[in-house]
Order: structure tokens, then C-alpha cells, then sequence
């Protein structure tokens, strides 16, 4: 498929099309052309454009949308300096208020025909009976709520926090599930004005501490535990730890959620059936008008390597990128339905909640997304009759790996683009993708982060997709690759940095009240520029390729080589489940090691042969300063609860530093999966050469 590209043909979509089979993107450029005046035939130039003219790019989306403020912004933008650029100043407005009020009457919502649950032609304002909440789950039954539903739930949470006390600029916090309840909670937490924050369930007493502790809560909603499969999971003792030790809490309240209850806390159920007014869902819930830099919530980082930094993120710019992005990259449209598995403790999770901004449906998945099998998710979008499959490019391989076939197991006549996001596709995903679902489907690779809740490359439906690589940088995203001097490169490895502000980078983290946190993370670097902490290649032509984390890059003898090359070549074995690579330096200035650590397939085990087979493998494929200095069997390959490989924190570990200075083990998906790290180090220390300490290891 090298030559070969994956696009959408939108008159061959099946879904919520305009009345002219036009994507998202194709009628935003004709409505900028015919309102604005502009000239713009593709996307190179609208891309062009959205970046040399940031103003007027953003307030064409403010308009295009039709975002409501209660008061309009002074300007779009009061300084192009970065960090302290300050967007839509003197505006006053509400997320929650765009995701929960009837469809508006603005050019991007404009010829749209109705969901198959409205019945045919839909004007304006007529959404109550459209599906917006789809929610599966290994703990109970499976849930639909309609726009109308959805408004009066939130209606009832908001009050029921409100007569707990929740005012402006007070912290909710959840420890909650991917479940209805935690979206409505959430909702009406932003229409108070009061700030959110949430941990899934499967994080450890210690690591929610380490993240809500931060905040200093009023509110704990929680749940006392839940399914995982076949596995009823009881969180009972944890939640008790959190609740102790969250000193400046008000109230618990609990969730009923599976067998396990919270102990000395009034149920959520109850306090909202008692809040209930026959009118909730004519009414829909009031919203507190705030500044658009205003804090709607706080996401976390890994907190692998130390606290984890609690980043706070607006309601102005959490809402214009996510209307951006969700409709001109993804293309997501009133009536379209959007899967992506995500627990809450993922941005994933707040970004895809940001369908219902577009009229959108979203599925919600709680407990074990490969249970029984890697069918479960294509079974689940066939039932929810979904249009937008979001997964991790590990997801998608080991469909292919496992010689899965959706379209033949079920009706997925509907979709009609898979995202991946969350670490490199190997060009084998694209094959499978492109040879299982065919060209009409788009593949949309695309790569961003919690710092600023969104994507910042990635593709759209008039963007053609090179096997290997992303189509480019995404709308008003300023994304170059630099040098160590700071000078643009192209063709080759760089840092990959923003030049310009987005509206949705970070208000600032909590309790950084100088910034200073806040500027080492991102400029300590390159002044007033964002490093974003990834390796990318730009082709000229402006598709790229993000290789893994810049700190965990390897550099042999001054030549950059990306972890994400080891890991495709690697784990396209069929003998490899999983791999992880890390180089450590030589202080004398030599290559260093190369380590590379496998885990073998079920029923093998790493031998001679199969060592071989990856030298060859590695040789051929990339070269031969990509070969290994020594190959070791581990376990398991550590990661974090979102999934990101720890090349890091390994490394660390590998030349000296503690495991307790170097991870938190609340922080891993498997917290004994650094252990066998901990016996190599010594080892290391004990013995003479890599190979040496490596057998001590085993």
C-alpha cells in the first residue's frame, strides 16, 4: 500500500451529511470564502492562512459556530506572547451551555438532515428526542438518553450540588467511572462555574491523593466499586483513604454502581430523585456566566516521575478547540455517533464528551474493552450504529495480530472514520485499516496531549494519508520541528515546538501562582516557544512522523533514532508481544548501550534463534546502528495508565537513580512492572558489560 492513500469520499458517507454530501471542513471553507471574502482552495492554504492571520482564524470559528456569550470578548487575543497570551478577554460565556443548549441556528449546523431517531428533517432547536448519551458496561445494563434526558439530569445534579454548597471557583471531584452519571455530574459542575476534576476508579488510594490533594475539594463524588470483565472490583477501601485524607471535604457522596456501596454517604440517586421537578426537561439548567479563561477543569499529568502537575484548562478555550477540531479534523456532525474508549482519567475522555458540542452522540464504555475479545468495541459500534471509531494504534495491531475481521463480523455500514491516537501506527495498521474497511473509510492518525486537551497534528477529510505518517498540522496549530538552536528543520528529527498561541493551552497549574512551574514545563527550552516534549519529521510537503518522547530519544554516536522505529519492527513479530527500548549514554562520548527488553508471545520465550531473528529484523528494516547491544525477556513492558510506554523511568533506573525518586507505582498499570528494571540495575552494578548483567538479571 506504500503508494496507496485512505480517504473518505463524503457523497459515499452514510450518516448526518449536509444536504450537499459536503464534509465539515469543505463547508467551512465555502462559508470563509463567501463571508469573509477569502480565496481558499485546499487545505495547505486554509492551514496557511489560520496560522498567519490567528485572530481572524479564530474568530471565524467563534462565528461559524455560533458561540454564545453573555457578554462578547473585547478582542480575540491580547498578546501573541507566549505564555502569557490571554484569549477572548472582557467575554463572559459557559462550556456547558454549548453542549446542553438546542441546536443553534449558525452556519456549521445549518442543512444538516436529523439522526434516524428524530425521524427525517430537523429544524433548529429540535434535538430533545436525538440520541446523546450511549453508555455500555460490565456492571449493569446498557443506557440511552436522549438531549432531553441529558438536560434534565444535569438540571437535577446542578441543583443537588448546589444545595451541597458548590459555588463558583469550588472543586468537584470524582472518583468515577466512564459512566452517564459522571458526564451529567461534570456538566453541572461547569454550569456552576465550580471546577472538575476526576480520577478513574482503577487508580490507587496514593494516586488520587497526590492529584485531588492539589485542590483542596469541597466535593467527593465516588463510587464504592465496579466490573472489570468477570471481576467485581470493590474500591471501598480506597475510597475510605481518599476520603481521610482529603481534609477540606464537605461532602461524599456516592454513586450506586455495582455490588459495593460507599459507607456513610447519601446516594447521588436519591438526592437527585428528591431535587426532581416535573419540568427539569423543559427548563434545562441555569449556567453561570464566566470569563473565558475562567478554570472548567483540571486534567493531571502521568505523575510517573514525580507529583503529577495539575493542569488547568478554560472554558473559552476548551470550547473553540473542540469545536475546531471535532468538526474540522474529525468531522463530526449533528447526528453522527462517536466510540473511543477512554477512562476519566484520560483528556481523551474530555475531548470526546465535546461530540455533544456538534449535536453528536457519544458512547461510554466502562470495564474491560478486550472482554470477552477484541470483537467487544466492533460488536458495541455496530449496535450503537457508530460513525467515528476512536482506538490506540495498539488496539488496532492487535486486531490485525489476532486476525480480526469487523466488517465481515458485524454491520459497520455506518462508520466512516477510525482516529488513533496515543503513540505511533505502524504501517501495518494502515494496511489493515485501509484493506479491512476500504478507501471510503478515512483514517485520521493524530497526535496532541493533556497540555492542551486536543490534537495538534493529524489529518481531515481532504487530506490524503501516507502509510507511516500523519497528514500535517492541524488548524491554528503552529507546529514546526526544531533544531537545538532553534532553527526549523525539515526532513529530519527535531523538537517538536508551537510558535503561535492556541486557545486551549493551559490557563496555568494549580497553585503555580508565579507560573514558574508552568514556564519550565514548556519554556525552559526555547523561550517564548512551547515544547511539546515529542520527536517529529516534517516532510517538505508538510506530512509528518512523531518517532516517541524527546527525553527518551536515543543517540548513538550524534545520530537521532526514534523509539517508535525499534517498536514497528519489533513487535510486527509474531513471536514479540511487546517491546521497550532505551539507550544509555556513554559520559566518554562513546555509542553507549543500546538495551532492548521483549516480551514474548504466549506459549514462547526469548532463545538464541529468536534473538537472531531480531537482529536481522532491525538490521534490514532500519540499519545497523539500530542493533542492540543486548536483548532481554521482561514480563511485562511498563506503562502508564494511559498507556504510554516508560522509556524514562527506565532508563533512570538503568544508571542508578531509586525506583521512589524515579516512579510512583499508583502511577502504573502494572505496578510491579519496574521490578525486573530494579534487578538489572544491580546486577549492572555487580558485573562487568551489558550481556553480563543482563544473564545476572534472568
Amino acid at each position: 500500500m506504500s503508494e496507496e492513500v485512505v480517504r473518505v469520499d463524503p457523497d459515499s458517507a452514510d450518516g448526518a451529511d449536509g444536504a450537499d454530501g459536503a464534509s465539515s471542513i469543505e463547508r467551512y471553507i465555502a462559508w470563509l470564502n463567501g463571508e469573509r471574502g477569502l480565496d481558499i482552495t485546499g487545505y495547505d492554504q486554509l492551514w496557511a492562512w489560520s496560522v498567519g492571520e490567528l485572530e481572524a482564524f479564530w474568530q471565524s470559528i467563534w462565528d461559524f459556530f455560533g458561540v454564545q456569550a453573555a457578554v462578547d470578548h473585547d478582542r480575540i487575543l491580547e498578546s501573541h506572547d507566549m505564555p502569557e497570551a490571554t484569549w477572548f478577554p472582557g467575554a463572559r460565556l459557559n462550556y456547558a451551555e454549548h453542549m446542553l443548549r438546542r441546536r443553534p441556528d449558525a452556519p456549521a449546523f445549518a442543512e444538516f438532515r436529523g439522526a434516524e431517531s428524530t425521524g427525517g428533517e430537523s429544524t433548529p432547536g429540535d434535538d430533545d428526542e436525538q440520541i446523546a448519551v450511549i453508555a455500555y458496561s460490565q456492571t449493569r445494563e446498557s443506557v440511552r438518553w436522549t438531549f432531553a434526558d441529558l438536560r434534565a439530569e444535569v438540571t437535577r445534579a446542578r441543583r443537588v450540588l448546589h444545595q451541597l454548597g458548590v459555588r463558583p471557583g469550588d472543586r468537584v471531584v470524582a472518583y468515577l467511572p466512564n459512566i452517564p452519571e459522571t458526564l451529567a455530574a461534570f456538566l453541572a459542575t461547569a454550569s456552576l462555574g465550580a471546577v472538575w476534576a476526576c480520577c478513574a476508579p482503577e487508580f490507587g488510594a496514593k494516586a488520587v491523593i497526590d492529584r485531588f490533594s492539589q485542590l483542596t475539594p469541597t466535593v467527593l463524588l465516588t463510587v464504592g466499586g465496579y466490573t472489570y470483565g468477570e471481576t467485581a472490583i470493590d474500591k471501598r477501601e480506597d475510597v475510605a483513604q481518599i476520603r481521610a485524607a482529603l481534609t477540606t471535604l464537605t461532602h461524599v457522596v456516592g454513586i450506586r454502581y455495582g455490588e459495593h456501596r460507599v459507607a456513610d454517604a447519601p446516594d447521588w440517586s436519591q438526592l437527585l430523585a428528591a431535587a426532581a421537578s416535573d419540568d427539569d426537561a423543559a427548563t434545562g439548567p441555569a449556567f453561570e456566566q464566566v470569563a473565558a479563561d475562567h478554570p472548567l477543569y483540571v486534567l493531571f499529568s502521568s505523575g510517573t516521575t514525580g507529583i503529577p502537575k495539575a493542569i488547568v484548562h478554560g472554558h473559552g478555550g476548551i470550547l473553540v478547540e473542540h469545536l475546531k477540531n471535532l468538526s474540522l479534523s474529525w468531522d463530526l456532525r449533528p447526528g453522527d455517533v462517536c466510540l473511543w474508549f477512554s477512562t476519566t482519567a484520560w483528556m481523551m475522555w474530555n475531548a470526546v464528551v465535546s461530540s455533544l458540542l456538534l449535536r453528536a452522540a457519544v458512547v461510554m464504555i466502562d470495564g474491560n474493552p478486550s472482554y470477552p475479545d477484541h470483537m467487544y468495541q466492533w460488536r458495541l459500534a455496530a449496535d450503537a450504529g457508530v460513525t467515528h471509531f476512536g482506538a490506540s494504534p495498539g488496539y488496532l495491531m492487535a486486531c490485525r495480530k489476532a486476525g480480526i475481521r469487523p466488517t465481515a463480523a458485524v454491520d459497520l455500514s455506518r462508520l466512516r472514520m477510525i482516529c488513533v491516537a496515543g503513540s505511533p501506527l505502524a504501517v501495518e495498521g494502515y494496511d489493515w485499516v485501509a484493506g479491512e474497511f476500504g478507501r471510503d473509510l478515512l483514517l485520521n492518525v493524530v497526535s496532541g496531549g493533556t497540555d492542551v486537551c486536543s490534537c495538534l497534528v493529524g489529518g481531515s477529510p481532504i487530506q490524503a494519508v501516507s502509510p507511516g505518517e500523519m497528514s500535517g498540522p492541524l488548524l491554528g496549530v503552529d507546529v514546526k520541528a526544531f533544531d537545538p538552536d532553534g532553527r526549523v528543520v525539515i526532513d529530519e528529527l527535531g523538537e517538536m515546538v508551537i510558535t503561535s498561541p492556541m486557545p486551549s493551552m493551559p490557563v496555568g497549574f494549580w497553585g503555580d501562582t508565579d507560573g514558574k512551574r508552568y514556564r519550565e514545563a514548556y519554556f525552559d527550552v526555547y523561550p517564548g516557544v512551547w515544547r511539546h516534549g515529542d520527536w517529529i519529521r516534517f516532510t517538505a510537503d508538510g506530512r509528518c512522523v512523531i518517532t516517541g518522547r524527546s527525553d527518551a530519544t536515543l543517540n548513538r554516536g550524534g545520530v537521532r533514532l526514534g523509539t517508535a522505529e525499534f517498536y514497528r519492527v519489533v513487535e510486527e513479530m509474531p513471536d514479540i508481544e511487546d517491546s521497550l527500548v532505551v539507550h544509555l549514554e556513554d559520559a566518554a562520548g562513546g555509542n553507549g548501550e543500546l538495551l532492548l527488553f521483549v516480551v514474548a508471545a504466549t506459549g514462547r520465550s526469548l532463545d538464541d534463534e529468536l534473538r537472531k531473528r531480531i537482529r536481522t529484523g532491525l538490521r534490514s528494516a532500519l540499519s545497523p546502528r539500530h542493533l542492540p547491544d543486548a536483548i532481554l525477556e521482561i514480563p511485562a513492558v511498563p506503562r502508564n495508565r494511559t498507556g504510554k510506554k516508560l522509556e524514562l523511568p527506565v532508563k533512570r533506573i538503568l544508571t542508578g537513580e531509586p525506583l521512589d525518586v524515579v516512579a510512583s507505582r499508583d502511577a502504573l498499570a502494572l505496578p510491579e512492572s519496574l521490578d525486573i528494571f530494579v534487578q538489572l540495575a544491580k546486577g549492572r552494578a555487580e558485573a562487568t558489560g551489558a550481556g553480563d548483567a543482563l544473564r545476572v538479571a534472568q
